[in-house]
């Protein structure tokens, strides 16, 4: 019988479905870090050379030993390990890596026979199975040294887009690029290639600071195929991934609506539109979105942070924290919850926890925009203006074609701008919420160019809009040091209490739900 889950320590292993748990509950282990984790298992606990791994693992793409080393890095974080006193992996110096246990090799659920190279010939052999399966796997996931990619068939080039695209990287984003058109260049009409090239194209800017103009390449691909199908559930999931890419807030809701009616086990799609409805104080609809899904919740990664958000901002803070706090340190290569709990610390005022909290997510990811502007602003609450103006700046470098970075860093810039720059800028930005379908919180934008040009009324007015569309996030105006100037205002005040208003409504509908949550009813 072919062996297809392993028990590792307190790790269960399942191949088939790429899939590693601790006491039932699935830790963040995808794309290379499982390929990664899979071979090592393949080899019992022998030593595994860096050249075999990257043979293994990263081939045909070409790599040295120091993208091993993080990647094993990034796999002990996602397991909860630490390399200084391993449990799971650990180095062998000028040699590679091993598992420091035995893996034992399940059948059906049970506990069949320990993967031991050391033993006799039956365990050898069992071996020798396990690495067939394994490496049978493996293969599936990703192409050989020796095939050429312009000999392989359209679907087979497809499939391996997919894979590259599921990693979650730019690198191997662009590689998934790169393949989905050639898949193109050789079959046109190929849906899967048109639906899988929009949305790596919309990535490029979502994900990876690319220009915008690869979004209109991305909704016009995911519109053709719906010219000709218009209830393809992919397709509308990636319109509306394009369009929420766009800031068309709307148009994505619909899009994504679209797609998991189609499809109701498009659970991406759900929590797309749950972060929308939570972006226009839809709090109640977000939560009971997030909370409704119909397949395997685990697998989206920005779920759980959307979760802990709906509940910060319906004040349970405490409840928050628990989601926050688990996150983090169990998925510590999800990007989303890298900027979330450093961020939920500032807004609740714990600024020394938040920094500390912000420097080891800069360790882990330096080209996240959200980072660098968090640390920008922590560094203004320490009333370290240069640290700060330098933040910034790397903020507005990640990504230039973003208006909000390049505002900010020009307002605290070293020589402030021109009042004649901060008139132009101020009409720009205005016209361009009244000819898109803005975000609540993109308002925010013209509140800070306004308080720069010394408009206090203006900048009130503008954050009054937002509020009125749905912006909820209260602690942040009243903690970020961006909004200072407006503090202790009454027009300020009355727009934080409309706010406390809403949020008490949509708390009181949570509450008397019969889906409420049982933690948030006991709750103080």
């Amino acid at each position: 019988m072919l062996i297809s889950r392993y028990r590792l320590l307190d790790l269960l292993i399942d191949l088939p479905r790429q899939r590693v748990e601790r006491d039932g509950m699935a830790l963040d282990v995808a794309g290379l870090s499982f390929q990664l984790l899979a071979h090592l298992l393949a080899q019992g606990d022998r030593v595994v050379s860096f050249d075999a791994l990257m043979s293994a693992v990263w081939a045909p793409a070409v790599v040295n030993e120091e993208t091993v080393t993080q990647r094993i890095k990034l796999l002990r974080q996602a397991l909860g390990d630490d390399g200084r006193n391993p449990r799971y992996v650990r180095s062998v110096r000028g040699r590679g890596y091993q598992l420091c246990a035995v893996p034992q090799a399940l059948d059906e659920g049970r506990e069949n026979r320990v993967v031991n190279h050391r033993a006799g010939r039956k365990t050898i052999a069992l071996l020798l199975v396990v690495a067939i399966l394994i490496g049978a796997v493996l293969i599936l996931l990703r192409p050989t040294q020796s095939e050429k990619i312009t000999s392989v068939a359209a679907p087979d080039i497809v499939s391996r887009a997919a894979y590259y695209a599921g990693i979650g990287q730019n690198d191997n984003n662009e590689r998934a690029i790169d393949l989905y058109e050639k898949a193109l260049a050789s079959t046109p009409q190929n849906i899967d290639a048109q639906i899988g090239l929009s949305r790596a194209y919309s990535a490029r800017v979502c994900l990876y600071n690319a220009g915008r103009d690869w979004i209109a390449r991305a909704q016009a691909l995911a519109s053709a195929v719906l010219a000709e199908d218009a209830k393809n559930a992919k397709a509308w999931a990636a319109l509306a991934y394009a369009q929420d890419c766009d800031g068309r807030i709307d148009a994505a809701i619909d899009g994504y609506e679209h797609a998991f009616a189609l499809d109701p086990l498009d659970d991406p799609s759900r929590a797309s539109a749950a972060y929308l409805y939570q972006e226009k104080g839809r709090l109640a609809d977000a939560l009971q979105t997030n909370l409704d899904m119909h397949g395997d919740a685990s697998r989206v990664r920005f779920r759980e942070v959307q979760i802990a958000h709906e509940l910060e901002l319906l004040g349970f803070p405490t409840v928050a924290e628990a989601h926050y706090r688990r996150i983090y340190q169990l998925n510590p290569d999800n990007i989303f919850s890298n900027i979330a709990w450093p961020r939920f610390l500032f807004v609740q005022g714990r600024f020394a926890e938040a920094q500390t909290a912000l420097d080891q997510s800069l360790a882990r990811n330096t080209e996240r925009v959200d980072l660098h502007l968090l640390a920008a602003e922590l560094a203004l609450v320490r009333g370290d203006r240069a640290s700060a103006v330098q933040a910034f700046g790397k903020a507005s470098r990640l990504r230039p074609q973003s208006s909000l970075p390049a505002t900010i860093a020009a307002i605290y810039a070293a020589q402030p701008p021109s009042s004649a720059w901060l008139k132009l800028r101020i009409d720009e930005t205005r016209t361009a919420l009244q000819t898109a379908q803005a975000w609540p919180a993109d308002r925010l934008e013209l509140v800070l160019l306004e308080l720069a040009a010394g408009d206090k009324p203006a900048a009130l007015a503008e954050l009054d809009r937002a509020v009125a569309a749905g912006y909820s996030d209260k602690a942040y105006l009243q903690t970020s040091p961006l909004f200072h100037a407006l503090a202790g205002d009454p027009g300020f005040v009355s727009l934080i209490d409309a706010i406390d208003h809403r949020v008490a409504g949509e708390r009181q509908r949570v509450l008397a739900a019969d889906w409420c949550p049982a933690e948030i009813k006991a709750a103080p």
